[in-house]
């Protein structure tokens, strides 16, 4: 079954999106406003995103087999709380890039990835979402 999502950012000239999986949009939203802080930095790596520029250091794949290829994550607090919503990156029939922010990972631990982070990066993988174009 495909997850739903829903758009909260596009690029000015509509080449680019950035949804919200709808499932865990409560808990992404909470995290994003939880202060000036989180709502800033979230907003600078959507910048980024749709002005189609790259920062591998606050946005990259998460390139660690074949079939997690199109999953990315948004690096919030580098070197502080190392904060992470991983993402899934998909092109709709229209040519639109789009970014779905579907999970959280608070305070990854490490550089390399953990059990835990390997886990989400290949469930996120796996969902299929229904875009309204």
């Amino acid at each position: 079954m495909k997850r739903s999502c829903t758009k909260i950012r596009c690029s000015l000239d509509g080449k680019r999106a950035i949804y919200v999986d709808d499932a865990n949009a409560d808990v992404l939203i909470k995290y994003i406003n939880r202060d000036s802080r989180h709502q800033k930095k979230f907003k600078h790596i959507c910048d980024i995103i749709l002005e189609g520029l790259r920062n591998k250091e606050l946005y990259d794949k998460e390139d660690i087999n074949e079939k997690c290829k199109d999953v990315t994550a948004m690096k919030l607090f580098k070197g502080q709380e190392n904060d992470r919503i991983y993402c899934k990156e998909i092109t709709t029939t229209k040519g639109v890039h789009v970014v779905i922010t579907c999970e959280l990972l608070e305070r990854k631990k490490s550089t390399k990835l953990s059990q835990r982070e390997i886990n989400i990066i290949e469930k996120v993988a796996k969902y299929e979402y229904k875009i309204d174009e």
